[in-house]
């Protein structure tokens, strides 16, 4: 506590100007955590005034989210739940970058696809995955399929995008030291497309969540979205934002310690001195 308040103070003596040290402020993390105990305490005086089993308080609903994971089947429908969403994040950026690369390196691949890219674009994710389920039957592959196609076409066109940006001189430049094709995409396609990649899986991860819990829903006989469904069903408000807390607690988990820390070792030798 004493270095957090002596690394505070020096970081204030360093700011100077008190518009300076505002600027700081709320650029602090700190920011983050009061916005949540706000909103925490804003919904516990909801719960506490409103007095119904329709809106159950903050301290009700933590204690049935540890009940269930220690005595029920919450972490096993989040480990169902998280196993697709995983699935069908990898399959949708394998051939949702390999297509969009294609496309934007070649004119011919993309005149020929750019229609049905619109179309797969506009195209509701309801009704890709009930097609899915009538066509290829209530199974995980056409569970995992439905999602990652609805996702396949926002990356398409964000890497179509990234490879239309490509500096030429650079490529250029690669051919004149005769590297090999392997070299001259991993050290200089990859790196120019890398903010396009992280753009895809960034909005990808958002979207996936999403639909995935559309799908458990709709066909599958676990996962968080097949609980929500079931609760629903028996008006169990509790529940539902039991198994929705735990649903997000498991998305920042994921955006904080892997995405983020993965993107900024991406992007580290952009802060390298010259």
């Amino acid at each position: 506590l004493l270095a957090w308040v002596r690394a505070v103070t020096t970081a204030e003596a360093r700011l100077g100007t008190p518009r300076q040290q505002a600027a700081w402020y709320w650029r602090g993390p700190w920011v983050s955590i009061v916005s949540v105990v706000i909103f925490v305490l804003v919904w516990f005086l909801a719960a506490h005034f409103a007095q119904s089993r329709l809106l159950p308080g903050p301290v009700e609903v933590v204690d049935y989210v540890i009940e269930e994971s220690l005595h029920g089947n919450l972490i096993f429908q989040l480990g169902i739940t998280l196993w697709r969403v995983t699935a069908a994040f990898f399959v949708a950026m394998v051939i949702g970058s390999v297509i969009g690369l294609l496309m934007g390196q070649l004119p011919a691949v993309n005149r020929v696809l750019d229609p049905w890219l619109i179309v797969l674009l506009n195209l509701p994710a309801l009704v890709i995955i009930i097609l899915a389920y009538v066509w290829f039957g209530l199974n995980e592959a056409a569970a995992i399929g439905a999602v990652a196609l609805n996702k396949i076409p926002n990356v398409i066109v964000t890497v179509r995008e990234g490879a239309r940006a490509l500096d030429p001189g650079l490529d250029e430049m690669a051919r004149a030291y005769r590297l090999s094709p392997w070299s001259r995409f991993r050290n200089v396609t990859l790196p120019q497309l890398q903010p396009y990649f992280a753009t895809a899986s960034r909005t990808g991860l958002s979207l996936i969540w999403k639909i995935v819990l559309v799908v458990e829903l709709l066909g599958r006989p676990n996962g968080v979205g097949f609980e929500l469904h079931l609760n629903f069903q028996l008006f169990n408000v509790t529940a539902i934002l039991g198994y929705t807390l735990a649903f997000v607690a498991v998305m920042l988990a994921i955006e904080y310690l892997l995405v983020q820390p993965l993107e900024r070792y991406s992007t580290r030798w952009r802060n390298k001195p010259v």
